[in-house]
């Protein structure tokens, strides 16, 4: 069996944000046009090396639900026009937005970027109506600096889990 440690973080402030600069050449935008497509390919493609299995075996009317809701909004990254990584922000009940999936694509880890890419994820969300809160989960599965990159943003654990599978 295999521990595994899920770490949940926050953010209650804007002013909180502890910013990466942008990297020349990295554009982050929304993709406005919702296509469940393009939300699959990039869990299937970040998450590959990141046990992102939950979603593999959805049909493609389970994609389209949740990726077209309009809840539910995709933003990627793009590097010297290829794109390098992803999140997705979940607008939730009472003013809270969710990072409910953030990543880099294999070819774009270590090239400095998810500092940024994070600092948008952040920085979008608080740009949402009547946004109070900002939270995300990780795992010990996930990238090893994936935690320290959230931490370093300006986020804070409020609760962490461990169990085996």
């Amino acid at each position: 069996m295999t521990e595994i440690t899920t770490y949940y973080l926050e953010q209650t402030s804007r002013d909180a944000i502890c910013r990466k600069p942008p990297v020349e050449g990295f554009v982050v935008l929304e993709a406005k046009v919702k296509q469940y497509q393009y939300n699959r390919f990039f869990y299937e493609s970040v998450g590959a090396d990141w046990e992102w299995n939950d979603k593999l075996k959805w049909s493609d009317t389970e994609w389209k639900q949740y990726a077209e809701r309009e809840s539910l909004h995709l933003f990627v990254g793009y590097f010297q026009g290829s794109p390098a990584g992803y999140f997705e922000l979940e607008r939730q009940n009472e003013g809270a937005i969710e990072i409910s999936y953030f990543g880099l694509m294999p070819a774009f880890i270590g090239k400095g970027l998810g500092g940024f890419l994070l600092t948008s994820a952040l920085e979008n969300a608080w740009q949402m109506k009547e946004t109070n809160r900002v939270w995300v989960h990780t795992c010990s599965l996930d990238h090893p600096g994936a935690l320290q990159n959230y931490q370093s943003r300006g986020m804070r654990i409020y609760h962490q889990e461990t169990s085996k599978q």
